[in-house]
């Protein structure tokens, strides 16, 4: 049973998607990023705001699409995939610059990755066009776990 598509629920489904970046407003990295050891793949400050935002953006019409698929009831499961990777994605923001705790922030995205495929392939299974706009998302959480894990052991101490 089809939802109707209002675009309002579109906009909510956008919302929320993007309230997920909201937890860096309350990070303060006080220059410590900056003081890192980067690998040279790094990419530059400039590229994360244009790239989260795309990609903000393909998740919240993903989502959208498989609630349109019967709403929260019919698509508990995967909507509740969703949530969890969201929350997770919310999370490492504030673990990794706010805590400065990028062996911590590692484990946590690995939790992500693991969430995220399962979304992924929920997603795949209500309707493959929202899988597939998942699909970059997945792509640059799977650089960010093997940057998170470089800068890591770069600035491991001891």
């Amino acid at each position: 049973m089809k939802v109707i598509g209002h675009p309002l629920a579109l906009i909510g489904w956008l919302v929320l998607t993007f309230l997920a970046s909201a937890t860096g407003v309350f990070v303060s990295t006080g220059g410590w990023y900056a003081g890192l050891v980067k690998p040279s793949w790094n990419p530059p400050g400039w590229a994360f705001g244009p790239v989260w935002t795309l990609l903000y953006t393909m998740m919240a019409v993903a989502a959208w699409l498989v609630w349109r698929e019967g709403g929260w009831k019919a698509q508990r499961r995967a909507l509740g995939l969703y949530s969890a990777q969201w929350a997770l994605n919310a999370l490492w923001t504030p673990i990794f610059f706010g805590l400065h705790q990028p062996g911590w922030a590692f484990v946590e995205i690995l939790v992500l990755d693991l969430a995220l495929a399962a979304t992924v392939i929920a997603f795949w299974h209500v309707k493959r066009s929202a899988g597939l706009l998942l699909a970059p998302y997945g792509l640059w959480v799977t650089f960010a776990t093997a940057l998170n894990f470089t800068i890591w052991r770069l600035n491991a101490s001891g």
